[in-house]
């Protein structure tokens, strides 16, 4: 194969996260995007040291798994989503493969435990972040998601499959309200315009609903009027707080420089497997609810069989990566003290509060990052938790947890490629993998979180 030529070829399979796996001329190719059994077009465009990867031009042919009845109206044009054609029972077995194969390659006896689905497949996100830009240059507002393959042009997702629908309501009118203000956006090359992002939270039990519109500090139309329309909107659920966030900064991320409460709080209520979580507009709260309670009860399941037989308890439990304390507060009632350490400052006000309102006295949190706080903790662990973010624990904190020598730890992992590197090296250093099972969040897209037990070994 040569380098800016065109080829066609079926799809064999799909490795995580997105990556389609061909061979062609006896050579592997890595296609992004192209699901199992398709034939598609692509064309080479990176070749060096043994690694050949391709651009998807068109799919020739369908999969034969592509049977899904109901499929997103924004499939194909919206990058958020890649397995919209295919059954949820079927993107479950692709990703069990994905995990397995990844763990497999690194572990060498362990119990694999099948995989565990989403109570929902659709409607289950309870946040969005929606980007105001134009779906092509110079064209009318648009509201939504980043276009396939786009870093600029955006996609009005009204109709969004993964969210309730009153995120639906609250976007087209959001959008209807500043089109007709002929508001500009905020252009990233220019630095010039006003509207950056809509950030809507909406818990799933109590229907609460958080809405914050980010603007930049330029001048842009009164908001009172905005407001007053999204509290007229006929929703299922009732919208707890509406925000105006000022962010100046030239990231394309949500940021506060500063913010304005232009209607009831800067919060909201959630509930979590019987306790109640206060969430605040930055705070980390898992984005599949129902799909949470899942991957916690197996997490407290795994970590019970260590206090199993326990009159009082008596573990030290370290919750690392904590972030609004939800997985310290499930420990707590089978340990002697959960200490949860966590970055995010605001999560961490979040967690004492959370804490405070559930009526648990034996949880303490403290801000900052692992790697450095590690050394300023009095108490010694008998037990970890670790939930880090997608790149997984950096290599000197991962040196420092494995230092303690706690005899179990769980892993509860977002991106399978980050725990596998990480296992590699406690497996290294004395550890095995006992059990895992993979616990699917993100149902339609690639994503996929692993729960996995680990013992120190007995040589």
């Amino acid at each position: 194969m040569k380098k800016g030529e065109i080829y066609e070829g079926i799809v064999e399979k799909i490795e995580f996260p997105n990556k389609g796996i061909l061979h062609i001329e006896d050579e592997k190719v890595i296609v992004k995007n192209a699901l199992p059994g398709q034939k598609i077009q692509f064309l080479v465009n990176k070749k060096r040291k043994g690694k050949c990867e391709g651009r998807l031009m068109q799919v020739l042919e369908r999969s034969e798994i592509e049977t899904a009845e109901t499929v997103c109206p924004h499939f194909g044009i919206c990058g958020g989503c890649l397995y919209q054609t295919i059954p949820y029972e079927t993107q479950l077995e692709i990703k069990k493969e994905q995990v397995k194969e990844l763990l497999d390659g690194v572990c060498e006896e362990y119990e694999f435990e099948g995989i565990k689905g989403s109570p929902l497949a659709d409607c289950y996100r309870n946040k969005m972040e929606f980007t105001f830009g134009d779906e092509v240059k110079d064209g009318p507002l648009a509201l939504g998601m980043h276009k396939k393959g786009s870093f600029y042009d955006i996609v009005t997702v009204d109709g969004c499959r993964i969210v309730n629908e009153d995120y639906s309501r609250i976007l087209k009118a959001t959008l209807t309200y500043f089109e007709k203000k002929n508001t500009p956006f905020y252009h990233r090359f220019t630095h010039e315009g006003y509207l950056r992002h809509l950030l809507v939270r909406r818990a799933s039990y109590t229907g609460e609903i958080l809405v914050a519109l980010v603007t930049t500090g330029q001048e842009g139309p009164e908001l009172a009027a905005w407001k007053e329309e999204l509290l007229a909107l006929p929703l299922n659920g009732k919208i707890a707080g509406i925000l105006h966030i000022v962010n100046d900064s030239l990231a394309d991320a949500i940021k506060s420089d500063r913010m304005e409460i232009l209607y009831g709080q800067d919060f909201f209520y959630e509930e979590l497997l019987g306790l109640k979580f206060r969430i605040s507009t930055f705070s980390f709260f898992q984005t599949n609810t129902k799909g949470a309670e899942v991957l916690y009860e197996t997490a407290r399941e795994y970590v019970g069989s260590l206090c199993e037989g326990e009159e009082e308890p008596s573990s030290i439990v370290y919750d690392l990566y904590s972030g609004t304390g939800t997985i310290a507060q499930l420990m707590a009632p089978v340990a002697k003290k959960v200490i949860g350490v966590e970055i995010v400052e605001e999560a961490v006000e979040a967690a004492r509060e959370n804490a405070r309102q559930n009526g648990l006295e034996n949880c303490e949190f403290i801000a900052g990052d692992v790697l450095k706080v590690l050394d300023e903790i009095e108490e010694k662990p008998d037990f970890i938790i670790l939930d880090p973010p997608r790149d997984g624990v950096h290599p000197k904190a991962l040196s420092r947890i494995i230092s303690y020598g706690v005899e179990r730890l769980v892993y509860i992992s977002c991106k399978p490629t980050s725990l596998a590197r990480d296992l590699e090296i406690f497996i290294e250093n004395g550890y095995e993998a006992v059990r895992c099972v993979p616990v699917d969040q993100f149902p339609f897209t690639t994503g996929i979180e692993t729960v996995v037990l680990l013992s120190r070994r007995q040589d």
